[in-house]
Parts: structure tokens; sequence; C-alpha cells
């Protein structure tokens, strides 16, 4: 049975890639600024020597930034009986909640820069930031300093080495494109279970300030690797595209996306913010506690291989639905009954696995809807709109907290309705592409 992505494939394009079962092209491609496409552009290897070492560069590039951005909560508790233990959960809430805003909003800017210059430039210039943003958060000792070092300069870093890794490894693959991000993005799950043991262990053996030091080194190894790896198989540059294409929003596809990812984004982190101290409240010790949070990143790294890989058999949108609305049902019904430790170690496993599988599977998602040449940009613009959405949802969740006394019941409601009606728009979006169910989508 012919796959949707061949169906909705430009007719000039068909017989240069009749041999791939998941196509990058958009239904209603804008041709007005984007140059002609080399052969080179227009054909995957789906494997090869070059491809493997940018998803290994990719999965070292997101161990180490991505992986930090997954262990906030681990920097929330602690700030919040140290540093910080003047100031509320939901202020300090901010400072992660405004790291995953500047992350999310700059895919935009930084997605445009990949389409018109590759990945390694900006690769080398995230790199810089994410390690000077990470030392000076190792010696800020204000709230305001905080938010500059690690609310924005290392989300900024952070953006500069993730958005270019993935969209690197999407001009590699095609057939296999959901297995090679999923690996890629494993490493942000990797990382999550890496860093907050890592700081718990050191954070009481070396203090806070070389805890975070020795991270900022980690960076800089790894990123390193990646710099030296990752590559992009777009041949010629487009300088010439506008910085913000209203066009892209013409594909009604693309557009329930965004509906969709708007909702999800709201609450898919709020358990990764406050699940340390949900099991602390809840009478386990703060040691285990910080445990919790790398179980839920363990999860995570199942979620991004597991569904990626049947995903590429069965169909992106085919997968990415159900672990959504997963991830949803599982705030909902499993965080809220979660009262011992083996009961919130589960559901911190079984989240982070669906969780994981939606962050393994949008950008695959995205750019089968995509050309080539706008797989950068409409990541970007994806991410830059679920910016806001990620910002708020840290914040409301620990406003919600105070306001309740202390019950997590209305913050857990929120979070998981917010991913189940987002689940409902990815649906949307499947079945605007193909309304028969059993096709590969």
């Amino acid at each position: 049975m012919a796959d949707i992505e061949k169906r909705s494939m430009k007719e000039s394009v068909a017989g240069a890639l009749s041999n791939s079962s998941a196509t990058v092209v958009n239904e209603c491609p804008s041709e007005s600024h984007a140059p002609s496409l080399s052969d080179t552009d227009l054909t995957f290897p789906d494997g090869g020597a070059a491809a493997w070492l940018t998803v290994l560069g990719a999965f070292l590039a997101l161990f180490c930034s991505f992986g930090q951005l997954n262990s906030f909560g681990t920097f929330q508790t602690w700030y919040a009986e140290h540093q910080l233990s003047h100031l509320p959960p939901s202020t300090i809430a901010w400072i992660g909640s405004l790291q995953l805003w500047v992350f999310f909003f700059s895919g935009g800017f930084i997605g445009r820069l990949f389409d018109a210059h590759g990945p390694r430039l900006l690769l080398i210039i995230g790199t810089l930031i994410l390690v000077f943003g990470t030392m000076m958060t190792s010696i800020s000792t204000q709230y305001y300093q905080y938010i500059l070092s690690q609310g924005i300069l290392v989300a900024i870093g952070i953006g500069t080495v993730f958005y270019p890794s993935l969209a690197a490894i999407s001009t590699h693959f095609s057939k296999y494109r959901g297995t090679a991000l999923g690996v890629a993005i494993a490493g942000s799950g990797v990382g999550g279970v890496v860093y907050p043991i890592l700081y718990q262990q050191l954070f009481n053996k070396v203090g806070f300030a070389w805890t975070v030091r020795i991270s900022g080194f980690v960076s800089l190894a790894l990123c390193g690797v990646a710099v030296a790896t990752v590559t992009s198989r777009l041949s010629k540059p487009q300088d010439d595209a506008p910085w913000f294409d209203v066009k892209v929003f013409r594909d009604a596809s693309f557009r329930l996306v965004i509906a969709g990812s708007i909702l999800i984004s709201f609450g898919l982190f709020i358990p990764f913010f406050y699940i340390v101290d949900y099991s602390k409240d809840h009478g386990i010790s703060s040691q285990t506690a910080f445990y919790v949070l790398s179980v839920m990143n363990a999860g995570g790294i199942a979620g991004r291989l597991a569904p990626a890989y049947l995903a590429d058999r069965l169909g992106r949108f085919n997968i990415l639905v159900p672990c959504a609305f997963l991830a949803g049902l599982s705030m909902l019904v499993f965080w809220t009954f979660s009262r011992t430790l083996v009961a919130i170690m589960l559901f911190a496993a079984v989240y982070g696995f669906f969780s994981g599988a939606f962050n393994a599977l949008i950008i695959p998602c995205v750019a089968q809807i995509s050309q080539m040449r706008e797989i950068g940009t409409r990541i970007g613009v994806l991410y830059s709109i679920i910016s806001f959405p990620a910002l708020c949802g840290g914040p409301v969740a620990g406003a919600m907290l105070k306001s309740e006394g202390g019950s997590y019941l209305g913050m857990i409601m929120l979070g998981g309705a917010a991913v189940v009606a987002g689940s409902l728009f990815m649906l949307w979006a499947r079945i605007a592409l193909s309304r028969r169910l059993y096709q590969r989508v």
C-alpha cells in the first residue's frame, strides 16, 4: 500500500524518491524562494559512515545539553533548600520555565540559520555559549543571576546545539529517520538519568560551584565531538529565504500539529519540575527523591527508542498519537494515586516512556510533511511557538500548588488534561493526512 508521504509527493521528484518509504515533502510546498536542489539533496542514503557519525554526534550533544534541561528538577529542589530557600517554589520554577522558553523560542532563528549555513558553525557557537553559561551559573548567588546564566545563557547554548544536530540527521535519513532521530534523542534521556545522580553525588562532596563546573567541562568535551562529527547533506545555502515565511502555515496538517504541541508542551514538563518535591512531600527521603527523576528520564530512553523504531514501520503519526494520549492519561490516573515509593517510581518510568516517545516523534512527524529545505525552518517555527506554553506550565503549576495549600491534585489534573487534549489535535492531524486508520501515516 502506498504510504501517505508518497501520495503527497511532488510529481517532479517522485522518481528520485520512489525507493524511500518516508518522504519529507509538503503537500503544498513553496518554491518562490527556494533554490533548485541538487541530486545530493534529493536522495537519502539512510546509512553510511557520515550518517551514523552524525547520529553519534547528535546523541552526545543532546546528552550534555537537553539532558541538563531534563534535570532541572534537581536544581529546583537544591535551590529551594539552599541558595533560594527564601523564595516560593513557583518563583524558583521560573528559572526552569524561562530556560525552556528560551530554548524553544530560539528554534525559529536557529532553524533558519541551519537552512542557510549548515550545522558546524552553529554547533561551535552553541558549545561556547553553553559552557560559558554553565560557568556563570557556578558562581551565581542571587536569583537574577540564575535567571541570566541558567535561564537565558545556558538555554541559548542548548538550543544552538540541539536544533542543528537533529535537523542534520533529517538530511541523511528518510526511511529510517524515526529510528535515527530516536537514537539521537535518547541521548537527552541518558543525560537526564546521569545528571541528577551526578548532581546528587557531587553537590555534597565538592559543593554546588564545582559540581556545575564539572558539568560544563563535560559539555565542552562532548559537544567538541559533535562539532567534528555532525554534518548536513544540504549542498546549497538558502540565504535569500525570509526569516519568517507565513506560507509554512498554509499546510493544514502542520497547523494541527502546532495546535496539539501547544497543549502538550504546557503540561508535559510539569512532572519533570515537581516529581522530586512530590516524592519528598510523600515521605521519601531527599536522597532517594532525586533518583525518582532519574527513573523518569530512564523511562524516556526506552520511550525514545522503541516507539521511534515502530514508527518507521507502522507510521509516525500512528505511534505519536497514542503515546501522547497515554502520557496525559498516566498523569490523570497513575500520578493521582501514587503515594508510595514503588508507585511513584512506576509512574515515573511509565510517564517517562510516553513523554519521551512524544519528544522523539514530533520532529520526524514535522519532517515527514515538509520539504527537505523546510525541515530546519519548520522545526524551529514549531518550537518557537510552543515556547510560550512551555514557559507558563511550571509557574502555573507552582502557583496552583501554593494556592491549594500544598495539594498536587489540581496541578496534576491541569497538566494531564492539557496533554490529553493536545493528543486529540494530533489525531486530527493524522486523520487530515489520511482517513484510512489502517494506513501507515
